[in-house]
């Protein structure tokens, strides 16, 4: 079975450390991970972004003044998946410090779930769809080859 079509644009933004964050996003590697969260064919764009961007998107669009590991911005499912991720690269990477993971594992979970949000799933529509949406995440990072993300 053939893998979608992907139209894949990877933009980094300017922050402390971005030089980590391009070594670890390579086009390939985003490519695999978003690749693998799909379903049909997709345009998406990746957008890595500093601490003061990703406040400011998550304070413009969802009402809260702080910057979150990853945001998606879904414009279309059908024909073509049609998405915007913007990922904070601190954020990520404080996370990662903290959960114990490396900056490549957390942004693989990272990009596969907000490549689930973008198709429609969503973890906060209650405790079901949740429970579905991590086991299929787990599921797909298994066949990546990184753990168990929770």
């Amino acid at each position: 079975m053939m893998a979608p079509s992907l139209d894949l644009s990877l933009q980094f933004g300017t922050f402390p450390g971005a030089a980590e964050h391009r070594r670890v996003l390579t086009a390939a590697r985003v490519r695999r991970w978003v690749a693998m969260a799909l379903t049909g064919p997709a345009e998406i764009a990746v957008r890595i972004v500093g601490a003061s961007e990703g406040q400011a998107l998550n304070r413009q669009y969802r009402g809260k003044d702080y910057a979150t590991n990853v945001l998606t911005f879904d414009y279309a499912r059908q024909p073509v998946v049609a998405a915007d991720l913007v990922l904070c690269g601190p954020v990520v990477e404080r996370e990662a410090r903290e959960q114990g993971k490396t900056l490549e594992a957390h942004y693989a979970h990272l990009l596969v779930h907000g490549t689930l949000h973008a198709q429609g799933w969503d973890h906060e529509a209650g405790e079901r769809e949740a429970a579905e949406m991590e086991a299929l995440e787990v599921l797909l990072l298994g066949a990546l080859g990184h753990a168990n993300p929770y």
